[in-house]
């Protein structure tokens, strides 16, 4: 089975614009420019695409994984707690003959739109190529193993496949996350530090015979 990818909200941050516009919720992240595409200037969009690029899972109930509910004071029914302002696939608070009700799933429920997962943790390494000297500073997940954090690497150099890959001189497993391997996080190395930020652990890369691209 495929692993899911892994995105750090600095990540989702970044896709916030109308043509390109993802946020996450309860631990997933979604892509919802098809969903803009599709509902193109419909007022009831604004209340997405003012929190682009951010995390809304307070709009939810984490064990219903519903939009949050609560009671009207003017009708006493439950309805949609939206404070933002009624968004789409929302009923309107009063029942009209004019709302298309035949979208199927709401946007929220509908996998369609699912990307990846949000990171529980972030980890910033620092990858050192000792062939060139060349020092790289990576904010990485910490869910992602070794062979994930290199395809992160790539862009920086396409032949990562072809270095061994250490830290404190032994050789890393990379189907293993960064905690199996034993490297601890800058919070772990320099806990209580005003500084603590400042520091990261670093990775080695040591050169092979072969040119492997990726």
């Amino acid at each position: 089975m495929r692993r899911p990818k892994y995105f750090t909200p600095n990540e989702v941050s970044v896709h916030n614009t109308l043509n390109d516009i993802w946020v996450s919720y309860l631990g997933k992240v979604y892509d919802l420019t098809p969903l803009l595409e599709e509902y193109k200037g419909d007022v009831l969009l604004k209340p997405i695409t003012e929190c682009a690029g951010k995390d809304i899972s307070h709009w939810f109930d984490p064990k219903t994984k519903d939009i949050l509910t609560h009671v009207d004071p003017l009708t006493g029914c439950i309805k949609y707690y939206t404070p933002r302002g009624r968004f789409l696939h929302i009923s309107p608070p009063c029942p009209r003959t004019d709302w298309p009700n035949d979208f199927g799933k709401p946007w929220w429920k509908d996998n369609r739109y699912e990307v990846g997962l949000l990171s529980a943790k972030t980890r910033w390494i620092r990858i050192i190529n000792t062939l060139t000297s060349q020092e790289q500073r990576l904010e990485v997940c910490s869910e992602e193993t070794l062979d994930e954090i290199l395809q992160r690497y790539l862009r920086y150099n396409s032949h990562a496949a072809s270095y061994t890959w250490k830290h404190n001189g032994v050789n890393l497993d990379m189907s293993k996350t960064l905690s199996e391997n034993g490297i601890p996080a800058e919070d772990e190395l320099y806990c209580g530090s005003p500084d603590c930020d400042l520091f990261s652990p670093s990775i080695c890369l040591y050169f092979n015979d072969d040119l492997t691209e990726l």
